[in-house]
């Protein structure tokens, strides 16, 4: 599978806008990213509605996740 270079760019503009809009969001990933995701931590998401309607999935992290993790968190230092 090929990266497009030009869907990174366009990744990376989202990407500003999304922290610029929600400055909160990357100071928890730095928390979170430092060593808090490790093999056995569970990651849940919930999403609330405008109804409010909630809507939950979480995960247990394998050890085989823990590739996607590292890799995911050398992106993020680099943006």
């Amino acid at each position: 599978m090929a990266i497009n270079p030009m869907k990174l760019l366009q990744i990376k503009s989202l990407w500003d806008r999304f922290t610029t809009n929600h400055p909160k969001f990357p100071k928890f990933l730095q928390a979170v990213g430092t060593d808090s995701i490790r093999e056995g931590s569970i990651i849940e998401m919930t999403i609330t509605t405008p109804e409010g309607d909630n809507i939950s999935s979480n995960i247990r992290v394998t050890a085989d996740d823990m590739q996607l993790v590292a890799t995911l968190k050398e992106i993020a230092q680099g943006m």
